[in-house]
């Protein structure tokens, strides 16, 4: 599995939200800051867009998608001159997630909410905090594709209805990083746009794939077919960080993941990450993560939803 579909498909967007909003004549609806990662698009008509970060609001036509990845509010409307009304108080009225605003429906907004909790931060950290794809683009086909398909889903509920909107909301949040991410005007550094450096992206799929082999800089060059000094700057340009050091904490958001959500002893956890004992994997953890592997997992078990590290933000942090 590459690198990106290996962190996207355990996400399995738990706790996801989808919903419309058909809107006509003069309309105006305000979102609070949402929880984790959102998209929004428009399927037909258009309309206006004013958030935190735009310098003015910005027009929004038929096929744009744009791509929330901090919690920020955002109103949208035909005229933002307008008193907004509140989404949340408009979607108690909703039927099968799909609210009105306004007279007729010259407009047709669809979005979706993702909880991923700290798995958003470690995808989206290095990112904008928000970003406008638009439509019309021989790139966004697959987009526009998956988005005529979710409209009807949401417009139009039948059997099956919840899981084909899942599934097609995680197509097109994972077309937009595509899009975007491969434009020329996106020159942000992290984890997600080093995947997409030709050369990075090799060593980073090499340690995907083998997570456990004992790598070395000059492995790592070889896997990129690079010198060990063009990796090294361009890892540290790109991802922020040097090679090995990508290779420790991937093998830890591996354990970490091991640990939250399967019951593997920890000693096969520390063989299967290639530590030749308990007591060398117990000793890289809890110098990442200020705590044993066995008392993260104690405490993800006694507290569900607590976190315990971040991808890139903050990896030394209680397990209490």
């Amino acid at each position: 599995m590459d690198p990106l579909s290996e962190v996207l498909a355990p996400l399995n967007s738990q706790n996801a939200f989808f919903g419309g909003l058909k809107a006509g004549g003069d309309w105006a609806v305000h979102f609070p800051a949402p929880q984790g990662g959102k998209f929004n698009a428009v399927v037909r008509g258009g309309c206006w867009l004013a958030a935190e970060g735009l310098a003015e609001p910005l027009w929004l036509a038929a096929g744009d998608c744009l791509l929330l990845t901090r919690s920020l509010p955002l109103t949208v409307g035909s005229d933002l001159s307008l008193p907004a009304l509140d989404a949340d108080a408009l979607y108690l009225q909703a039927k099968n997630g799909m609210a009105s605003c306004g007279e007729g429906e010259t407009c047709l907004f669809i979005g979706g909410r993702f909880s991923f909790g700290q798995e958003v931060e470690r995808l989206f950290g290095s990112l904008p905090a928000l970003m406008v794809i638009r439509g019309g683009t021989e790139e966004a086909a697959v987009l526009q594709w998956a988005l005529q398909r979710l409209a009807d889903e949401l417009v139009r509920p039948s059997p099956g209805s919840t899981l084909m909107t899942h599934h097609l909301g995680q197509i097109m949040l994972t077309q937009a990083l595509r899009i975007y991410l491969m434009g020329e005007e996106s020159a942000a550094s992290g984890w997600l746009p080093a995947l997409f450096d030709p050369r990075i992206g090799a060593a980073m799929q090499a340690v995907h794939a083998d997570p456990a082999r004992r790598w070395t800089v000059a492995s790592l060059a070889a896997a990129a077919s690079v010198s060990r000094s063009t990796l090294a700057l361009r890892f540290k340009q790109k991802a922020g960080m040097a090679p090995l050091e990508y290779v420790s904490r991937w093998r830890m958001l591996l354990a970490t993941r091991a640990l939250r959500t399967g019951s593997e002893p920890v000693s096969t956890i520390a063989q299967r990450l290639g530590y030749d004992s308990d007591s060398a994997f117990s000793h890289a953890f809890k110098r990442m993560m200020a705590c044993s592997p066995r008392d993260y997992r104690r405490t993800r078990e006694e507290k569900k939803g607590a976190a315990c590290g971040a991808w890139g933000i903050t990896w030394r942090s209680s397990c209490t």
